[in-house]
């Protein structure tokens, strides 16, 4: 396992600014402990809760900016709806939040194979039209992000061995 260290001063800085800021501190720790981005060789270094964190952070950043079609097309899909995240999710109280990826999984499933396929901006723009079953669940994570977000800070916050150790 990698030791994931963080200052105390900046882990304090960051709770006085918001969850957002918070929970970056963990994120950026945990990349930097990896090398940088998470892959199959650096994930067994990890827990799964850091796993786990590091996947809310891909699916939030993605989601936001571009909707579940953007996060299967950027190759997140398998990462997210393949592995117990939904499941790791539920037992951290996020209980919405694991029942809805639970419903999106289905969706992935059915259609993740063709918004995975290379194309170019436009087919890739047509994608959200042809594959607007995603749209309910867009508008359902965006509606409920800072919720859920907050769940996530408070979980790390309460569980902060689990994640990193602080250092003065």
């Amino acid at each position: 396992m990698v030791q994931v260290k963080v200052k105390d001063a900046a882990l304090r800085e960051a709770a006085m600014q918001d969850m957002d800021a918070f929970l970056a501190v963990f994120v950026n720790a945990t990349k930097e402990a990896i090398g940088g981005e998470l892959n199959a060789d650096n994930m067994q270094q990890l827990s799964v809760s850091q796993i786990t964190l590091l996947a809310y952070d891909i699916l939030h950043e993605e989601v936001m900016d571009g909707g579940f079609v953007q996060l299967i097309y950027n190759g997140y899909g398998g990462f997210i709806f393949d592995n117990p995240f939904a499941k790791v999710l539920r037992d951290w109280g996020l209980r919405d939040l694991a029942k809805m990826l639970f419903a999106v999984r289905k969706l992935y499933k059915e259609h993740g194979a063709r918004i995975c396929r290379e194309c170019d901006d436009e087919e890739f723009m047509a994608m959200f039209e042809q594959y607007s079953d995603f749209d309910d669940y867009d508008d359902e994570f965006v509606e409920n992000e800072e919720a859920w977000t907050a769940a996530v800070a408070q979980y790390v916050d309460n569980h902060i061995d689990d994640f990193v150790i602080i250092e003065e």
